[in-house]
Order: structure tokens, then sequence, then C-alpha cells
């Protein structure tokens, strides 16, 4: 079949990826040139990984046996990580394809074999007097280097068990994969969603990328039919997921009790030293702060003359007239210069990336859905993931996850391997701080008053989406483990409740909540990353945060900022972030962002 240069299409079903140009979707090659390098890599880990072995017991025979061991197993990793790269990238291009899902069977099978044979490291150095490792960064100058990640590890101490017990700990890490990667393949590939009519009367399958447009769409039939059509799928599919949930949120919480945490919560709070008063005092002061959201709620009902606002209406745009078809050669040209004035080379970053295919664009058959960058590498550039529908919304998820691009590449050229890469907590800051600068740029070069209008529209729904919701999901997500680590039943029904409940707190009395999205909580793939939604919201209170130090500061506050770019895992991530100028400890960014909100509703209500 001859590839054709992609160009907007809605009818009909989904595309073949060979039928895409070859422009437009992501160049491997830069990471194996063929599947044979791969495979030569592959054999080469198999076949060194045991010598890691050779430095077992002798960790604190000298410094220079300590820094061989640990370049050692640095030289390990790195190759590990691009293999995992490669394969989860083929994966991606085509969730059907046997031969992808068996590379990356393989090196995950690999990766927990090198995972058990490096884990005598911690249990053996934490047996050492801290006292002899300061010695021997005194005597060797190259240990220096390491200096915060043995802060790190004695930190860690208490949660780290014996050399047998973190060796049996490694061993099941593959196993406490599955409910995600059962979660992946089956709502991605083997998940079939119905055909309906389109706007125009054509005949389309539901998909979700399609259901993601269809939720912007001014056609309110349309909107209520994919809606309905898309979760009566995940409704049908629900004893299915509610197992894989729970098996998901069961492994979590045999981690967390097995290395002495008091929950699952605090478990995963502490690999990155954040305090459990962070997480509190988001859902909190955001709680006692839902008036600007309920306020827009009820302004975009009264705007869309709705007698009731249903959640297949919240994304809808209220300004329809000025909704466009978004190119997306026109995107990255917007992109670039929404973030001139973060220098020369970030400038030259993007320009690099969009012009080396570092992006795979089209949604096609078999895809992944939804967007992502593949983060640090070391020794190869990072890749973004997208599943572009020519609109608007999709030139903020570019800059979203060109933020996120730029964050690894310059982490993974600054850094050494150890820090070549940057904190779950940090990981969302870089890229809502890039839609930041969009919407901005957008704002100031809008000749019209509707375009305006449009993009405080667009200000306010991200604050629904990307603090609000997530702070939303961050409470279901707390209340969750935490009546499973209560002994508690979570069945279908006590999910769907609590979920409907949680978003009617949140979402307030203008909305009317469909039984429908009781079942968001079957279709979220973050519920399967262990308390990561929350670092959304605190991302987005820091980004903004940091934006208006860029935009409104000196060069200094650029500095600052591209500083906390480069910095990667060198520090806490909380001292990092204190570093640009935002702590996180304090209420103080949260309410910034539902002030900001009502500046911009006023501002709304003031130009209409």
């Amino acid at each position: 079949m001859q590839p054709i240069n992609f160009a907007p299409e809605t009818a009909g079903s989904l595309p073949e990826r060979n039928m895409i140009d070859e422009n437009w979707k992501w160049n491997l090659e830069d990471i194996y040139p063929s599947d044979t390098a791969w495979e030569e890599d592959f054999s080469k880990i198999e076949k060194t990984y045991l010598k890691l072995k050779d430095f077992e017991g002798k960790l604190c025979s000298s410094a220079k046996t300590l820094h061989e061991a640990l370049l050692f197993e640095e030289q390990i990793l790195i190759t590990l990580e691009k293999l995992f790269l490669y394969a989860m990238l083929l994966r991606d291009s085509d969730l059907r394809s046997p031969y992808a899902h068996g590379l990356d069977d393989r090196i995950k099978s690999l990766g927990t074999k090198v995972s058990v044979a490096c884990s005598f490291i911690t249990p053996e150095l934490l047996a050492i007097d801290e006292k002899v490792i300061h010695e021997f960064m005194e005597e060797h100058n190259e240990l220096a280097i390491y200096r915060h990640y043995f802060d790190e590890l004695f930190r860690s101490k208490q949660h780290t068990l014996s050399k047998e017990l973190e060796e049996l700990l490694s061993a099941t890490t593959e196993i406490s994969g599955v409910p995600y990667d059962a979660f992946s393949v089956f709502t991605n590939a083997d998940m079939q969603f119905p055909s309906l009519k389109d706007t125009e009367g054509n005949d389309i399958q539901v998909s979700h990328g399609r259901y993601q447009a269809a939720l912007s769409s001014p056609d309110r039939p349309y909107r209520e039919r994919v809606y309905k059509a898309y979760y009566q799928t995940y409704q049908s599919y629900a004893n299915t997921l509610t197992t894989l949930f729970n098996g998901n949120l069961k492994s979590k919480a045999f981690y967390a009790k097995s290395r002495k945490y008091l929950s699952s919560r605090e478990a995963s709070l502490d690999r990155n030293n954040i305090p459990v008063r962070v997480y509190d005092t988001l859902i909190n002061t955001a709680s006692a702060n839902l008036e600007p959201l309920h306020r827009w709620m009820g302004l975009k009902k009264k705007l869309l003359k709705l007698d009731e606002l249903h959640p297949y209406d919240v994304y809808t745009s209220v300004f329809k007239e000025s909704e466009k078809q978004v190119l997306y050669v026109d995107a990255v040209n917007t992109v670039q210069q929404s973030a001139a004035i973060l220098g020369s080379e970030y400038a030259e970053i993007l320009k690099t990336a969009f012009s080396n295919r570092w992006i795979d664009v089209y949604e096609t058959k078999g895809k992944r859905s939804g967007a992502y960058s593949s983060g640090t590498t070391y020794g190869v550039h990072p890749y973004v993931l997208l599943n572009w529908n020519y609109q608007l919304k999709d030139v903020f998820t570019l800059a979203h996850e060109m933020g996120h691009n730029v964050h690894s590449y310059l982490t993974g050229k600054y850094q050494p391997f150890r820090y070549a890469d940057y904190s779950i907590f940090l990981a969302e800051i870089a890229s809502t701080f890039n839609e930041s600068l969009l919407l901005d740029y957008l704002i100031q070069n809008s000749s019209e008053k509707k375009e305006k209008l449009q993009l405080y529209e667009r200000y306010l729904d991200a604050v629904m989406a990307t603090f609000y919701r997530q702070t939303m999901f961050a409470e279901f997500e707390m209340q969750a483990y935490r009546t499973l680590e209560d002994g508690k039943a979570l069945t279908s029904e006590s999910l769907c409740d609590l979920y409907k409940s949680t978003y009617s707190k949140y979402m307030g009395p203008h909305v009317t909540v469909d039984n429908e999205e009781s079942y968001t909580w079957a279709r979220v793939p973050h519920f399967y990353y262990n308390f990561y939604v929350f670092q959304y919201a605190t991302g987005f209170a820091a980004s903004e945060a940091l934006a208006n130090k860029v935009t409104n500061g000196s060069s200094s506050d650029v500095e600052a900022y591209l500083d906390f770019l480069k910095a990667g895992k060198s520090d806490y991530p909380i001292n990092i972030l204190k570093k640009a100028g935002v702590d996180m400890t304090s209420e103080i960014p949260v309410l910034a962002v539902s002030k900001k909100m009502t500046t911009i509703l006023n501002l709304l209500e003031s130009e209409m």
C-alpha cells in the first residue's frame, strides 16, 4: 500500500500504520539500527549481568572496588534501558504485534533477572557503617559524585530488607506488572468499541482518540452517543476491570507492608522523600476552594443554554464558532514560538526533535492511545507519542509532551547516569509550564474577541482537567487504597459509588452525573501507576508559579528554570523546586491556582 501524507479524516476505520508517511513516525533507528542490533545487546546483557555477583561480599573491601562495582552496574543498566525503550516503542506502535510483545516480554524478564542480580548491592552497602562510605569518598575522588546517591540510600535504610528478602522482592517485580500489562493490552487492543453515526451520518468505530475528540464536538446528541457507547463498553467488562484494578492495588499494598510502611501512599511518596502532608495539603486546600470550579460549571451550563449539564458537556467549547482544525505542522511552529523566551538552547532542542522524527504523530490501528514522552534513556534522545486529532487541545498536548521531552533531554545531557532522570513529583511541572507559555502566547497574539474568549475558556478547562480533576482522582485513589488496606472489599459497585460521590463533590451542583461516569475509574491507566495523579495537580500549581516568574521576571529567573530542568535527581525534588523558587510544602501555590481561576473567570465575564 502506498504511504500517504496523513490529512484530517474522521469517517471510516482507522488507517493502518503503513499508510502513514515516514516523516510522521518516530525513528527507532536512533536507538538500534535494526532488530538484529537489539538482539546483540540483549545477548550481551544475558552473558554479562551475572558478573555483578563477582562483587558480592566485596563492596566494602576498598573504595576502588566499590567504584568498579557501581560503574559495572551502570553499564548494565544503561544498555538495559535502551533495550526497554526500543521494545516499548515498537510495542506501542501496534499493540496487535506478537513480535513486539515478544520483545517486550523478553526484556521485562531479563530486567527482572538483572534486578535480582543487583539486589545485593543496597543491603550490602547499608551494612557498611556510613562513616566508612564517607571515608571512601574522601579517599577515591571519583566516588564523590555518588554523595547524594549514598545519602538517599541511608535515608531508606529502615525500609530496606535483608539480602535474601530483597532478592525475593526483586524476583516478583515481573509478576507485579501483570495487572497493568493486562489492562493496557485489553483496553487498547482487545476491547472492541461499537460503531455509530458521526455528525455527518457516516459510520465510524468508536476509539479512545475519537471519544476524546467527541467530547469537544458542538453536536450534543453525537457527544452523548459516543459517551454512552464508550462507557457501556467498560461497564460490560466491569468484573474483569475490577479484578485487574484490585490486583494492582493489592500488589502495591504488599510491597508497602513488606517494607514496613504504614500505607501504600506513604511508601509511594517516600521514594522521592515527599512528605505525606504535601498530598494532604493539596486535597484539603483544593477541596476547601472548589467555588471557582463550581462557578465555571454554572457559567458553562448557562452559556450552553442547557437545562442539565452532563459530564459529556463539560469539555465542549462555549465559543464553538472559533473552533478550527489545526494541522500538526502549524502546531509545531506555534509551540516553538511560544517557548522562545527560554532561549537558544531550548529552541535548538525543539527544532531537532521536530525535524528528526522524535515524534509519532497520528492515530492508527492498534497504536497505543493517548500521549506520552518516553522519559530519560541515558545516551538516547527521548521520544513522544501522539494521536493527532486536529484540535486546539492537540496543540496543548504537543506543548505538554515537548515540555517532558526537553526536560528528559537536558537531564540526560547534564547529569551522570545515577541522576539522569527526574522524580515523578517533578515530572509534570515542565509539561504544564509549556502549556502556560502557550496559552499566554496565543492570548497575546489573538486579535479577535472570540479567540480571546475561547482561550480564557481553555485556561478554565485546563484548571478543571489538570488541577481539580487530578486532585479528585488523587482523593479517589487515596480512599480506594484505604478501603483495601482496612480489609474491606472493593467491588465494581463500591468503586462506582466512591468515584461518583467524589466526582459529585468536585464538579458541584450544576453537573448532573450520569451512571456511565461512575465507571471512569475503570479506564484511567494512571491509577495503575501508584499515587501518580496528585503530581499533575501539584505540578500544575508549581508550573504556574514558575511560568509567572519567567514571564514577569528577569533573565536570572529563566536561568533558574533551566537549572531546574537540568537538575535531574541530583537532589531531593522538594529541594530542587525550592531552588527554582517554589515551596510545595506550603498551601500558597495551591491557593494561587484557585485565585487565578477566579481572575480569569472575571476577565471572561467582563469580555463578554
